[in-house]
């Protein structure tokens, strides 16, 4: 490639994501992230709980007859506790989706896995180290919604790294053996 657009690109990579901690000559191919339909279920979860709460609300005001005030005071005190837990791990949700994501630079693949607001880890692979990348989708769901499990087997510990609920297209993924093919070639040239 050539050095101005190689640099152009490392310069838009640092913009775009100025978390990311790139090499000098390095830039982004690729960022993935969960499958939308992930963030579907996520926002249909808060707004069916939000609906749930809403409508316990109307009927305690519409049976406020057969309660006293001290009885509909305690409910309306549950249920906006529920309306603002609801709200509070609807937020969490949301940021443990965005906080799951996938790189691939020309150079490595970095990937962000956020289990919960307290645990995350990042893992930063040697893209020439990497011996198979496959996508595999398990469900009847799955094929419907198309995500699944983006798998990555690295060469000499032989570890997995997998990035669940991926939307990867047959098209990036070929993209992506195909970037792992030249810097295996680069890897085994700069050997001897």
């Amino acid at each position: 490639m050539d050095t101005n657009l190689a640099k152009i690109r490392h310069e838009r990579s640092l913009k775009d994501f100025p978390f990311l901690k790139l090499e000098d000559d390095e830039y982004v191919e690729f960022a993935f992230s969960r499958a939308k339909i992930c963030l579907l279920m996520i926002l249909g979860g808060i707004a069916g709980g939000l609906i749930l709460i809403l409508l316990a609300f109307l009927l305690v005001l519409l049976g406020q007859q057969m309660i006293d005030e001290m009885g509909r005071h305690f409910l309306f005190i549950i249920l906006f506790a529920l309306l603002a837990a609801a709200v509070i791990i609807g937020l969490i949700a949301l940021r443990i989706y965005r906080g799951n994501r996938l790189f691939i630079t020309n150079k490595h693949v970095i990937q962000m896995v956020m289990d919960s607001l307290v645990s995350d880890s990042i893992n930063v692979i040697d893209l020439g180290s990497v011996e198979d990348a496959s996508f595999r989708q398990d469900s009847l769901m799955q094929k419907i919604f198309h995500y699944g499990t983006f798998r990555l087997s690295t060469v000499g510990d032989e570890t997995t790294y997998t990035f669940k609920y991926s939307d990867i297209s047959s098209a990036d993924l070929e993209a992506v053996i195909k970037l792992i093919t030249e810097a295996k070639k680069i890897t085994k040239k700069a050997k001897k």
